[in-house]
């Protein structure tokens, strides 16, 4: 398929002294189609050319006229201000999208990504504790960058870093100690778990020196010792169970799951190599790394006064593995913005363990944080709201909506989980990343607006033109000039938009990108389906309304299968 933004960034770097590859990345897609379907900002040159911008757009408009005469691709240019707006042939967008949906089974997918590794480090929940709404941003966000990276033409890895590790085990062993014999795991782990670990977090609060057997419990577990490996495999082992019904229900997947307890063994590589390149510094009998060289007030803690690990010592050992058995171009640390100076912390120490080229790969993708209209959440109060309880009320208030609406629906239960987790998978990719989200049940469970529901109800309209329609046409069959009017033109723009959409995220990694395209192709079919009949006498115009909306019902259920969304035949 032509890409127009490289024809227009072609067009330009003949005219002025700046490569084809930047001026790429300057080009906009306006809101206001009004204002053309590209536009290049000419604010940018300003500095440079020393001139305003509305003389370079008109000086670049000048020059590009000339040349555009024997070039098919775009029909005209204007200025407006500083901007210099391009303006497509639409007869060859149509042309070029509708060839391009009947050759492909998967629209948008590409190998841009082709020969690049890319490691994703997303959910992450600790074991013992209660998969909570706090971890859903992290196992939604990842899973779809995951998906995305992989979409087009990435060797993708996805790594699940379970907390596995730590003083909290020290603490939960205790636990156990303590008032193991009033819990019987088998039965509701997750959730006596729970309880222990608050009923000793409490108690550690008003006993030093409880606290202070959870410090030697964990070090215990860290040289070996059999009772503690024994029962902290126990733990983990209940744990996985119930977080794999979670991943089950989201439709999740791992590469791996290597955890914080894998990387125990490769501490000493850690220590060692900061030890030969002279970073490693006592301090109060602790060893830190001092990163003022790299504009960071706060020391990198590497090892605890009583020898022990921290979690930032395995993050490190973590990146020395990830480069050597995978050797990747970038390792995305899906981790909510609490940790930003964590990451600022171990990227910087990073300098000193492996090469250049790995440390400019390291990225964290910082996520808001999730909280309740009561407030904050946290596990040492028990204060959560657990993911399996939230997509369960979530489904029950999809089926009795379902029910209300169309009551003799086939499949029912099928139809209302594929709402359902919409819904919820939807409601959280929605947002910007960074910013916190409020978990409101009214919110997550409305089916009016920008939802995901109105996704999947566009989705099963287009699903049921079709089958009025009883067969899709042939693209030789399709007659262009019945597609340039503005509704359809919207939508065809949309769809041509949809690889370079893909690629915006991954530049940004930000799946918000993909949800509010997917809410503006939507609204785009809405507008185009009440204006127009479809099915109607003119087999002509019938044939290029049905391919169309083939093309609408195939872009959004790839792009809702991106977002970890299923999409429902009926509702």
């Amino acid at each position: 398929m032509k890409n127009f933004k490289q024809i227009i960034s072609k067009l330009i770097s003949k005219n002025i002294d700046i490569s084809e590859k930047e001026l790429y990345t300057y080009i906009e897609t306006p809101k206001d189609s009004k204002n053309g379907d590209y536009s290049f900002p000419c604010f940018r040159l300003a500095k440079e050319l020393k001139k305003a911008p509305q003389v370079i757009a008109n000086e670049l408009k000048e020059k590009i006229d000339n040349q555009i005469k024997e070039n098919d691709n775009i029909e005209k240019i204007e200025v407006a201000g500083g901007y210099l707006n391009f303006y497509i042939n639409k007869k060859i967008l149509a042309k070029e999208v509708l060839n391009e949906i009947s050759s492909k089974d998967e629209y948008g997918k590409s190998d841009i990504g082709k020969g690049k590794n890319i490691v994703v480090e997303y959910s992450s929940p600790n074991i013992a504790k209660p998969f909570h709404i706090g971890h859903l941003r992290t196992t939604l966000i990842g899973n779809s960058l995951y998906k995305i990276y992989k979409y087009l033409g990435y060797n993708t890895i996805g790594i699940n870093h379970l907390g596995d590790y730590g003083t909290q085990f020290g603490k939960m062993i205790e636990a156990y100690k303590m008032w193991g014999n009033e819990y019987n795991l088998e039965e509701d782990p997750i959730n006596k778990m729970m309880d222990m670990y608050v009923r000793i977090n409490n108690l550690c609060k008003e006993d030093e020196k409880v606290l202070e057997r959870c410090r030697q419990n964990f070090k215990l577990l860290e040289n070996g010792d059999k009772y503690c490996v024994d029962l902290w495999n126990k733990f983990k082992d209940l744990s996985m169970v119930e977080f794999n019904k979670i991943y089950d229900m989201l439709n999740v997947k791992f590469d791996s799951y290597n955890g914080e307890a894998f990387y125990s063994d490769k501490i000493d590589e850690v220590i060692k190599t900061l030890e030969k390149k002279g970073k490693l510094i006592e301090s109060e009998g602790a060893k830190i790394v001092d990163l003022e060289n790299f504009g960071i007030s706060t020391p990198c803690l590497v090892q605890k006064t009583n020898g022990s690990s921290i979690y930032a010592t395995r993050d490190l050992a973590a990146i020395m593995y990830r480069a050597k058995t995978y050797n990747f171009d970038k390792c995305l640390y899906v981790v909510a913005y609490e940790q930003n100076l964590h990451f600022k912390q171990i990227f910087a120490v990073a300098n000193y363990l492996v090469d250049k080229k790995y440390v400019q790969g390291l990225e964290h993708v910082s996520y808001g944080m999730v909280s309740l209209p009561t407030g904050k959440m946290s596990t040492r109060l028990g204060n959560v709201v657990k993911i399996e309880d939230l997509i369960n009320g979530t489904i029950e208030k999809a089926k009795e909506i379902i029910t209300d609406k169309n009551a003799q629906l086939e499949n029912k239960e099928e139809v209302a989980k594929k709402v359902g987790l919409g819904a919820v998978i939807f409601n959280t990719l929605s947002t910007t990343t960074i910013k916190d989200q409020i978990f409101d049940w009214d919110t997550a469970l409305n089916f009016q607006g920008e939802t995901g529901p109105y996704i999947q109800y566009t989705y099963v309209r287009t699903k049921s033109v079709l089958e009025k329609a009883q067969n899709i046409p042939e693209i030789k069959d399709i007659k262009i000039d019945n597609l340039l009017d503005d509704y359809s033109l919207e939508i065809l723009k949309l769809i041509y938009n949809f690889e370079d959409i893909l690629i915006q995220v991954t530049d940004k990694n930000e799946p918000s990108i993909l949800s509010r395209y997917l809410i503006d192709l939507s609204k785009a079919y809405s507008s185009f389906y009440n204006e127009n009949k479809i099915i109607i006498d003119d087999k002509e115009l019938q044939n290029a309304r049905i391919y169309l909306t083939y093309s609408v019902r195939k872009v959004l259920k790839q792009g809702a299968e991106l977002l970890g969304m299923q999409m429902p035949e009926k509702m």
